[in-house]
């Protein structure tokens, strides 16, 4: 029986272990460029352990995508994916308990998770732009769309051991100089790591859970004063012209940071450039029993990784259009977007301005229509852009007629920009914004002030009709009298 315990003690001890290794991990690497990666699979699922990097070494994206493999290839293939929008190693050495005081610890639902594992995963440094690569990376050995998911709905959703699937938990994180906003906001993180741990476990599901992040979430120099003015031990040691290094690196970091953001979509006709797409975001949904399902384009769309297949697109100087061929879209095999373009001479104007006649969607032989002439249009020379254009918030995209099949469908571009002629190299010209001149608050000052001037008006006019008395009484004449009569 004591043997027993004894054993039993040192298999806690061992994962117990598991917490603080990653710690010390997260300690040794610089955050500049980098953010940790942590991945584990479900109590009672053993695969092989994979060998994790050298101290030190920044893991890129073709490593990571040979981690994913291995790890997907061997494990379960639900996989979980927590994505916070900033994470840097110091959040872990900064909240995480990690000289003794685990009472303190902002993860103790991570902890569990990492201990009841038999083989977690800890990637202390991939470069961010790795990390941002992650959806992409599994849904192509996946072969299956992201689910963009929270808590509630998790529960309602029936998961299948058989057919993989990839969920998408986005995570907030906070920023500014209150230690303790941070530290709470990661706490809440952790929460919810946990109640999505809880509902998987109760599902009965095995699964793949990795935990990462967008971009680094805090600077060298920052943390070290934060550090210092927290009363911990300082990460840092000040040397010999040690802000001069930290303010190049900075520089440094934002010059890389500029140069990944993703370039336009761009379709050349005759080696030249006639058609320009860019957005932030761009995803579309389908309307089955009765709730929406999302599927995110972008990181099909846009990225250095993605090699555009835009077969069937074409441009002259009246008539662009630009085909974007997707696979596995929402359970369609084939998936087609398409933009349909033309520009003509409006002699009220005076000029010529083009229109975005329809977007299309094409899926498995079916076609649903958006009519957009009505509402996106610029001058033929200029590119247009707006901020949101969708079919179903303030809607831009109508479909053609109550039967087309665009009634199932909502199309959602965040910050678009298109331009189908008059292009010149691989920029955008001048845009025309989809924002009015005279936006509610411009029309609320001007009625406010109209208000005003009219209450001024009626005032003055009020002072105007005001009469004085033409005689007056004379001291030394004889007394007005006013005779009065019953």
């Amino acid at each position: 029986m004591a043997t027993t315990g004894t054993l039993h003690l040192r298999s806690v001890s061992a994962r117990l272990t598991v917490f603080l290794a990653l710690l010390n991990a997260l300690d040794s690497v610089n955050c500049d460029e980098q953010v940790p990666l942590i991945l584990w699979t479900s109590a009672g699922v053993s695969r092989p352990s994979p060998s994790p990097p050298a101290a030190g070494h920044i893991v890129g994206q073709q490593q990571l995508s040979s981690y994913l493999q291995t790890a997907l290839s061997d494990g379960p293939r639900n996989v979980v994916l927590f994505l916070q929008d900033k994470m840097s190693i110091e959040d872990f050495t900064m909240y995480g308990g990690a000289f003794g005081n685990k009472q303190d610890t902002a993860f103790p639902n991570l902890e569990g998770a990492l201990m009841s594992s038999s083989s977690p995963l800890v990637l202390p440094a991939v470069s961010w732009p790795a990390s941002n690569a992650v959806i992409g990376q599994l849904q192509d050995q996946l072969e299956t769309s992201p689910l963009y998911m929270d808590p509630e709905t998790l529960s309602q959703l029936r998961l299948n051991a058989s057919s993989p699937a990839l969920l998408v938990f986005r995570l907030p994180y906070g920023t500014g100089a209150d230690l303790m906003s941070a530290k709470e906001i990661l706490s809440g993180n952790d929460e919810v790591i946990g109640q999505v741990l809880s509902t998987m476990k109760a599902q009965a599901v095995p699964y793949t859970a990795i935990y990462t992040a967008l971009q680094p979430s805090r600077e060298a120099a920052s943390l070290s004063m934060e550090a210092g003015l927290g009363g911990g031990r300082s990460l840092l040691q000040a040397k010999g012209g040690y802000r001069e290094r930290e303010r190049e690196r900075e520089r440094q970091r934002r010059i890389k940071e500029k140069a990944w953001i993703y370039a336009p979509v761009e379709f050349k006709e005759d080696q030249e450039t006639c058609i320009l797409f860019w957005a932030k975001g761009l995803s579309v949904s389908i309307l089955r029993s009765g709730r929406w399902e999302d599927h995110d384009l972008t990181p099909s769309t846009f990225g250095e990784e993605v090699s555009h297949k835009l077969h069937g697109s074409s441009c002259d100087k009246t008539r662009s259009k630009l085909v974007l061929n997707y696979e596995n879209v929402l359970g369609h095999r084939s998936f087609r977007l398409i933009f349909a373009m033309s520009q003509r001479l409006y002699k009220v104007s005076a000029r010529r301005w083009f229109t975005l006649d329809t977007v299309e969607l094409e899926y498995d032989g079916t076609k649903a229509k958006f009519n957009g002439s009505r509402k996106v249009y610029a001058p033929a020379e200029y590119s247009y852009r707006c901020e949101s254009v969708t079919n179903f918030r303030w809607p831009q995209l109508v479909p053609r007629t109550f039967t087309d099949p665009a009634n199932q469908w909502r199309v959602s571009f965040e910050d678009f920009q298109i331009q189908g002629f008059n292009v010149r190299g691989s920029d955008f010209s001048y845009a025309s914004d989809c924002a009015g001149f005279f936006s509610p608050g411009i029309w609320m000052g001007l009625m406010t002030s109209l208000l005003m001037v009219l209450v001024l008006t009626y005032g003055l006019h009020m002072i105007m009709q005001l009469r004085t008395m033409d005689r007056f009484d004379d001291p030394k004449g004889p007394a007005i009298s006013v005779p009065q009569t019953e």
